[in-house]
Protein backbone atom coordinates (compact mmCIF):
# COMPACT_ATOMS: atom_id res chain seq x y z
CA UNK A 1 0.00 0.00 0.00
CA UNK A 2 2.77 2.46 0.95
CA UNK A 3 4.69 1.55 -2.21
CA UNK A 4 1.63 2.13 -4.45
CA UNK A 5 0.91 5.52 -2.83
CA UNK A 6 4.55 6.55 -3.20
CA UNK A 7 4.60 5.64 -6.90
CA UNK A 8 1.29 7.41 -7.53
CA UNK A 9 2.46 10.51 -5.67
CA UNK A 10 5.76 10.60 -7.53
CA UNK A 11 4.03 10.09 -10.89
CA UNK A 12 1.63 12.97 -10.21
CA UNK A 13 4.47 15.26 -9.10
CA UNK A 14 6.70 14.42 -12.06
CA UNK A 15 3.81 14.82 -14.50
CA UNK A 16 2.80 18.18 -13.03
CA UNK A 17 6.35 19.50 -13.16
CA UNK A 18 7.21 18.36 -16.67
CA UNK A 19 4.62 20.26 -18.73
CA UNK A 20 5.40 22.19 -21.89
CA UNK A 21 6.15 25.91 -21.88
CA UNK A 22 3.85 28.44 -23.59
CA UNK A 23 4.54 29.17 -27.24
CA UNK A 24 5.51 32.71 -28.21
CA UNK A 25 2.21 33.30 -30.05
CA UNK A 26 0.23 32.98 -26.81
CA UNK A 27 -0.99 29.44 -27.44
CA UNK A 28 -0.13 26.69 -25.01
CA UNK A 29 2.63 24.43 -26.36
CA UNK A 30 1.87 20.70 -26.39
CA UNK A 31 2.43 19.11 -22.99
CA UNK A 32 5.37 16.83 -22.29
CA UNK A 33 4.16 13.46 -20.98
CA UNK A 34 6.21 11.56 -18.41
CA UNK A 35 5.18 8.09 -17.26
CA UNK A 36 6.85 6.62 -14.20
CA UNK A 37 7.52 2.92 -14.84
CA UNK A 38 9.82 2.00 -11.93
CA UNK A 39 10.78 3.36 -8.52
CA UNK A 40 13.12 1.17 -6.50
CA UNK A 41 15.26 1.63 -3.40
CA UNK A 42 18.91 1.02 -4.18
CA UNK A 43 21.35 -1.04 -2.12
CA UNK A 44 23.18 2.17 -1.20
CA UNK A 45 21.27 3.77 1.72
CA UNK A 46 19.41 6.98 0.90
CA UNK A 47 19.40 6.38 -2.89
CA UNK A 48 16.66 5.27 -5.26
CA UNK A 49 16.42 4.41 -8.95
CA UNK A 50 13.55 5.84 -10.97
CA UNK A 51 12.76 5.05 -14.60
CA UNK A 52 10.44 7.21 -16.67
CA UNK A 53 9.24 7.14 -20.25
CA UNK A 54 9.07 10.68 -21.67
CA UNK A 55 7.15 11.86 -24.74
CA UNK A 56 7.78 15.30 -26.23
CA UNK A 57 5.20 16.17 -28.90
CA UNK A 58 6.32 18.40 -31.79
CA UNK A 59 6.72 21.99 -30.55
CA UNK A 60 7.10 21.03 -26.88
CA UNK A 61 9.83 21.76 -24.36
CA UNK A 62 10.37 20.50 -20.83
CA UNK A 63 11.20 23.93 -19.42
CA UNK A 64 14.54 24.60 -17.74
CA UNK A 65 14.95 22.40 -14.67
CA UNK A 66 17.35 20.48 -12.43
CA UNK A 67 17.39 17.10 -10.67
CA UNK A 68 19.04 15.96 -7.41
CA UNK A 69 20.07 12.91 -9.40
CA UNK A 70 22.31 11.53 -12.07
CA UNK A 71 20.16 11.10 -15.19
CA UNK A 72 20.85 8.64 -18.00
CA UNK A 73 18.68 9.01 -21.11
CA UNK A 74 18.17 6.96 -24.28
CA UNK A 75 16.43 8.60 -27.26
CA UNK A 76 14.06 5.94 -28.59
CA UNK A 77 12.30 7.90 -31.35
CA UNK A 78 12.41 11.36 -32.91
CA UNK A 79 14.90 14.20 -32.58
CA UNK A 80 15.47 16.65 -29.72
CA UNK A 81 17.65 19.65 -28.99
CA UNK A 82 19.29 19.35 -25.58
CA UNK A 83 20.28 22.48 -23.70
CA UNK A 84 22.64 21.44 -20.88
CA UNK A 85 24.34 23.93 -18.54
CA UNK A 86 28.01 24.63 -19.40
CA UNK A 87 27.75 22.64 -22.65
CA UNK A 88 26.79 23.60 -26.20
CA UNK A 89 23.25 22.76 -27.34
CA UNK A 90 23.25 19.44 -29.19
CA UNK A 91 20.80 17.68 -31.49
CA UNK A 92 20.10 14.06 -30.55
CA UNK A 93 18.23 11.43 -32.58
CA UNK A 94 16.90 7.92 -32.08
CA UNK A 95 19.66 5.66 -30.76
CA UNK A 96 21.60 8.47 -29.05
CA UNK A 97 22.21 8.58 -25.30
CA UNK A 98 23.07 11.41 -22.91
CA UNK A 99 23.87 12.12 -19.28
CA UNK A 100 22.77 14.97 -17.01
CA UNK A 101 24.81 15.63 -13.86
CA UNK A 102 23.03 16.41 -10.56
CA UNK A 103 22.01 20.05 -10.21
CA UNK A 104 22.73 21.02 -13.84
CA UNK A 105 20.12 23.22 -15.53
CA UNK A 106 18.86 21.61 -18.72
CA UNK A 107 15.88 21.03 -21.00
CA UNK A 108 14.93 18.95 -24.02
CA UNK A 109 13.08 20.64 -26.89
CA UNK A 110 11.30 18.97 -29.80
CA UNK A 111 11.43 21.23 -32.87
CA UNK A 112 10.68 18.27 -35.15
CA UNK A 113 7.51 16.97 -36.77
CA UNK A 114 7.08 13.74 -34.79
CA UNK A 115 6.81 12.93 -31.09
CA UNK A 116 10.20 12.28 -29.50
CA UNK A 117 10.27 9.37 -27.06
CA UNK A 118 12.92 9.03 -24.36
CA UNK A 119 13.69 6.48 -21.64
CA UNK A 120 15.22 8.16 -18.57
CA UNK A 121 16.81 6.54 -15.51
CA UNK A 122 17.39 8.68 -12.42
CA UNK A 123 19.80 7.67 -9.64
CA UNK A 124 18.43 10.00 -6.99
CA UNK A 125 18.68 11.06 -3.39
CA UNK A 126 15.68 9.46 -1.71
CA UNK A 127 13.06 11.82 -0.32
CA UNK A 128 14.00 14.87 -2.41
CA UNK A 129 11.76 16.32 -5.14
CA UNK A 130 12.81 14.68 -8.41
CA UNK A 131 12.60 17.89 -10.46
CA UNK A 132 12.91 21.58 -9.70
CA UNK A 133 11.86 24.09 -12.37
CA UNK A 134 14.22 27.03 -12.98
CA UNK A 135 12.92 30.46 -13.95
Amino acid sequence: MKYTKAIAGCAVAVSAIMTGIPASNGQQAPAVKRTLVLKQDMVEPGREAIMAMVELPPGSAEGRHTHPAEVYVFVQEGVISLENQDKPTVTLKAGDVFYIAPGKIHQAINNGNVTAKLAAVFVAEKGKPLTTQVK
